[in-house]
């Protein structure tokens, strides 16, 4: 047992004094590094709280929001489709609670807060009817959107997530998010650097952003990073989301590792005929490497 706890605790002790004491040293990128995309935002107050929005495209074009997923902000999980949608689409990105340049707000929170603070976000801004876009996390609050505020959507997308996105080993996924929090609150490093390595490894980013990338996915708060995850897991629209009234189509990476493609399909069948289109190679990144899927797709459906 002895031999046991010097294996265990060497290790530790030495990653320890590592994060404490060593050089902050960033990876190695691979040539000259500049930023995917440039597109200037501003915040709106909601009640007390400040939130960041990008807006780009025709001003007097149809109106589409999207609705960013947990961990990416909306410029990082919507870069690949920006450049292209905003010529045809007066586009709205806003920032989630606790991600990008928004408020950091203490505390658990519900997917059903952030589906009231997009309310205030768009009502800040003007926009009383949209056309929506939720990815993953963005779509479980587009659900509960389009569920409240029928009279404020046109049509509704909704990709990579689903009405009951964790249906199995919740008790280890749980466990998984204190552990995993435990270590970010030493370190936000290891949880950046499988990301980072994921989107290299899958070439979901080009090199000459790399820099930028890494940037952005140390710009987390430890604790409430995983209040996220804790609200998607808490999250349960399976009672209510067949009443969604507003035309919707459905978006599902065909091998999703993040959110189950049967917990995807489930969605699609409890809700009222709805478009679904599955992306048979897609990943849970599949915005980024299949986006012009998903421009063609939504092109489709918004003209339709």
């Amino acid at each position: 047992m002895t031999i046991v706890l010097i294996i265990v605790a060497v290790p530790i002790g030495l990653w320890l004094a590592y994060r404490l004491f060593g050089s902050d040293r960033e990876p190695a990128y691979e040539g000259p590094q500049v930023r995917p995309i440039r597109v200037p935002g501003r915040s709106v107050f909601v009640d007390e709280r400040e939130f960041f929005v990008r807006e780009i495209g025709p001003i007097d074009a149809p109106t589409l929001v999207l609705a960013h997923g947990w961990s990416f902000d909306g410029e990082m999980n919507f870069f690949s489709i920006i450049p292209e949608l905003s010529q045809r689409y007066r586009l709205i990105i806003p920032d989630h609670r606790n991600h990008g340049k928004s408020d950091r707000i203490r505390g658990p929170f519900d997917i059903e807060d952030l589906a009231t603070e997009l309310e205030g976000v768009l009502t800040a801004l003007g926009h009383e009817r949209v056309n929506l876009f939720g990815y993953s996390m963005g779509g479980m609050a587009a659900q509960v959107f389009a569920h409240r505020h029928p009279e404020r959507v046109d049509r509704l997308i909704l990709a990579g997530t689903a009405a009951y996105p964790i249906d199995r080993f919740r008790i280890a996924l749980r466990f998984s998010f204190w552990l995993a929090r435990a270590v970010a609150r030493v370190s936000k490093k290891e949880a950046a650097m499988f990301t980072y390595r994921y989107l290299l490894r899958h070439e979901l980013i080009d090199t000459s952003t790399q820099r930028w990338m890494w940037a952005a996915l140390l710009n987390r708060d430890p604790t409430l990073f995983y209040e996220s995850g804790n609200a998607i897991l808490r999250f349960d629209a399976r009672e209510w989301v067949g009443e969604i009234s507003v035309p919707t189509m459905v978006i599902i990476p065909g091998r999703d590792e993040v959110v189950p493609v049967r917990a995807q399909r489930d969605l699609a069948a409890r809700l009222a005929d709805p478009v679904v289109i599955e992306i048979e190679e897609g990943g849970h990144a599949s915005v980024l490497s299949r986006s012009e899927v998903y421009v063609k797709a939504i092109d489709e459906f918004l003209d339709g």
